[in-house]
């Protein structure tokens, strides 16, 4: 006997032992997430002290600071803020972006008191993760964070060139860049190829069977390349550190004086740091599809980070681009990668200090090139191109690369934002000459239309030569009182030379708007079309010369006004939509509707040219005794000729065909309408003895408060749907499941659509309150 869902589901629990929350104690509950992707975690974080240890002691080095400094910073920044920060595989540590700030600290006020200043940045950064404040983070460019890194790889990269040829990294991009040429005269071969094979690696691990790559390839490349270079190249220059990690353990001290220097330090630190952190999470966010970043949880992790590290003596501590990208890289699944890195740092600092100098600096090197270079991205780079953000892309880039982390993202930033002011606050004004002399000139203004817009505004309108005729399309999502005042002016000026012009406004705001009251920003929604016999009452037939009649009057205006706007605003638009069904058509449905100028199918149904072949008639109705050849046709063709999936019937109200049927049967008939229109109606007056039978439609159309006249049109669309079922052409479609029958209302007065059924009706919109 089968079983249903539900009683699968009740079995499946009753035999099922109660779950229990991760970390419980007791049976077999589950184990904790971070256990779950231990397997992905452990070799990551082995990865990530590997890159974290040489980076945290040239860190400290180049800071001034105590060597063991860096590694008490890196311990700290993963075993601290990896478990208390919001982003999940971001790893903290000590950054090159603090390195000069930290080095003037140290030159003013030495090492203990830059110790104190680094716990208060702490404590500051904690205070702002508690206020909230973390979330602006969000409001940065994308192209700023996708330029930052690839800035950052550049740099990178210029760096570690020097060490894998054997050298010294200088302090800066310039620097390194124009050292290379001595660089690679004074080439150490054995470290450089040691480097280029770490990078071979890297490079073919992903061609090694699936069972190979299980192992991260950056752990294996260190690991097999170190021992190589032990019997290789004994002498190849190696990470080396002296003392004991203990003994670099600093309590702070208060400066003696300068309080207001100490006090503006503290500021700037935790605000480089704060920043590079956020900005690194959010760069983070963008390398993997896991867990955002909690950025108010972030900023408390990294203070409560920078207390302990200036506390045990250590330097700052920030979200740190590098680690993060490598732990990405590296496959890392939750933050016990980022804590077990700073586990790794301490522990093998303590206890195997000797294994951690057998790595030569030149292997290192070989692994960040690789890292730097995966930052730099050719898809973002063409991205930019296309959005037009390749400026604040070079800009960001280069700023970050020549001059520092910080300046270059705040320079990328106000670049970005004046890039966002220009493009927002510049409207699109134009004047389009006409081909012929006898058309008018045509001026189209798009956008946010502002006083900053007037000098623009007025040199394109004055192109237009006096006497000529125009006409002025306003597109405005904003406009304010000057732009109206200089538009209207133009205007009065214009026709002063015997010209006309007309005025157009298209878009959510309108010239009223901004009038007499403070101008803004409109719903598109709530924008009031005006009244429908006055859509053309403001042009006059001298737009349109030689297009009127004998006697002068333009009994076609309206629609040839109507077909110049279609070719001025949309048809450059619409054809290549419509390209793709010149040679031919595919709708998915037959549209049976009303011939009522009220209803539009494609409108009602947001469909595309083409989605729809539309039959309308008087009361969208059909027949099933091959009583009238045009909807024979037409069924025939839609369903036999164009395969349609479905066919819809749908009705409106206030219909004047059921009205004829009403008083056809219950009023003074329609004899004045002739014997052909009386013959029709017999498709119709089926209908009006289902609403005497009481039809559910009926029913269910009087309980919702419709009309009489409403009811019947709805009992007629369930009508005309039996038909479709009766048909000889629709009727075997229908049964073999090939064309599916739906039924609609249309309700003119709410402009809401219901769903017509043999049972009733169903109200399609369930907002709207029924009547």
């Amino acid at each position: 006997m089968p079983h249903s869902s539900e009683t699968a589901a009740v079995a499946n629990d009753a035999h099922s032992p109660p779950q229990q929350k991760p970390g419980t104690a007791g049976g077999r509950g589950r184990r904790p997430s971070w256990l779950s992707s231990l397997g992905a975690d452990f070799p990551a974080s082995l990865v990530v002290f590997l890159v974290a240890l040489p980076l945290s002691l040239g860190i400290a080095a180049a800071s001034g600071a105590p060597v063991m400094a860096g590694l008490i910073a890196a311990a700290v920044g993963g075993i601290v803020a990896g478990s208390l920060g919001g982003s999940v595989l971001q790893v903290s540590g000590p950054a090159a972006g603090l390195t000069v700030v930290v080095a003037g600290l140290v030159a003013e006020f030495g090492w203990q008191v830059t110790c104190a200043i680094t716990a208060a940045a702490g404590v500051v950064q904690f205070l702002l993760g508690v206020s909230r404040v973390g979330r602006a983070a969000l409001a940065v460019s994308p192209v700023v964070v996708k330029a930052m890194l690839a800035g950052i790889g550049i740099t990178i990269i210029l760096q570690q060139l020097h060490v894998l040829f054997g050298g010294r990294a200088a302090g800066s991009a310039v620097e390194n860049l124009t050292a290379l040429p001595v660089a690679i005269t004074n080439l150490e071969l054995h470290s450089a190829l040691l480097g280029l094979a770490v990078v071979a690696v890297l490079l073919g691990w992903k061609f090694l069977p699936a069972a190979v790559r299980k192992v991260p390839g950056p752990l294996a490349a260190v690991v097999l390349i170190t021992a190589l270079s032990v019997a290789v190249a004994p002498a190849v220059e190696r990470i080396s550190f002296s003392g004991s990690l203990f003994d670099a353990v600093a309590l702070p001290a208060l400066p003696d004086g300068k309080w207001s220097a100490a006090a503006m330090a503290v500021v700037t630190v935790a605000l480089i740091a704060s920043i590079e952190s956020l900005l690194s999470a959010v760069a983070v966010d963008k390398m993997h599809s896991g867990p955002r970043t909690n950025f108010n949880r972030e900023l408390i992790g990294q203070g409560s980070a920078n207390v302990v590290s200036g506390m045990l003596g250590g330097l700052p501590v920030t979200g740190v681009i590098v680690r993060s990208a490598t732990n990405v890289e590296a496959g890392a699944a939750s933050r016990a990668s980022a804590v077990l890195h700073g586990i790794w740092v301490l522990v093998f600092s303590v206890l195997f200090a000797g294994l951690i100098q057998l790595i030569p600096l030149s292997v290192l090197a070989g692994l960040l090139l690789v890292i730097g270079a995966k930052l730099i991205k050719v898809a973002d780079i063409r991205t930019s191109h296309h959005t037009g953000d390749l400026l604040v892309y070079v800009v960001t880039l280069g700023c970050v690369v020549f001059l520092n982390l910080l300046d270059g993202v705040i320079i990328g930033l106000a670049l970005a934002a004046l890039c966002v002011l220009w493009r927002v606050l510049r409207p699109q004004i134009h004047a389009h000459r006409p081909p012929a002399g006898t058309l008018p000139w045509r001026i189209t203004i798009a956008g946010s239309c502002s006083f900053l817009a007037l000098p623009r505004l007025n040199r394109v309108l004055h192109s237009v030569p006096e006497g000529q005729n125009a006409v002025v399309e306003v597109n405005a999502d904003y406009l304010d009182h000057a732009f109206r005042e200089a538009l209207l002016a133009w205007q009065e000026q214009h026709r002063a030379s015997g010209a006309f012009v007309a005025l157009e406004e298209h878009g959510s705001t309108a010239l009223r708007d901004a009038a007499d009251r403070t101008p803004q920003r409109q719903d598109p929604r709530e924008f009031p079309l005006p009244p429908r016999n006055s859509w053309h009452d403001d042009v006059t037939p001298a737009v349109l010369p030689g297009r009127t009649s004998d006697d002068g009057q333009p009994p076609l205006r309206s629609i040839l006004l109507g077909i110049d706007k279609y070719h001025r605003r949309y048809a450059d638009k619409v054809q290549p939509l419509v390209q793709d069904l010149a040679e031919q058509q595919a709708p998915d449905t037959l549209f049976v509707a009303c011939v009522d100028s009220r209803i539009n199918p494609n409108l009602m149904t947001s469909s595309g040219p083409g989605d729809l072949l539309t039959l309308r008639n008087i009361g969208n109705v059909v027949c099933s005794d091959h009583h009238d050849a045009s909807i024979d046709s037409a069924l025939s063709f839609a369903v036999k000729g164009l395969s349609v999936d479905s066919v819809v019937v749908c009705g409106h109200s206030n219909c004047g065909a059921m009205k004829a049927v009403l008083a056809d049967a219950e009023g003074p008939g329609n004899a004045a309408m002739g014997a052909g229109f009386d013959a029709w109606l017999d498709h119709a007056r089926p209908s009006y003895r289902e609403l005497i039978a009481g039809h559910p439609v009926a029913l269910a159309a009087e309980a919702a408060g419709y009309s009489r006249l409403d009811a019947l049109s709805m009992v007629n669309v369930a009508v005309q749907l039996r038909k479709l079922g009766e048909h000889p052409v629709t009727g075997p479609a229908l049964a073999a499941g090939r064309l599916q029958a739906t039924g609609l209302f249309y309700d003119i007065r709410t402009a809401r659509v219901v769903l017509v059924t043999p049972e009733g009706i169903e109200q399609l919109d369930p907002s709207m309150a029924v009547h």
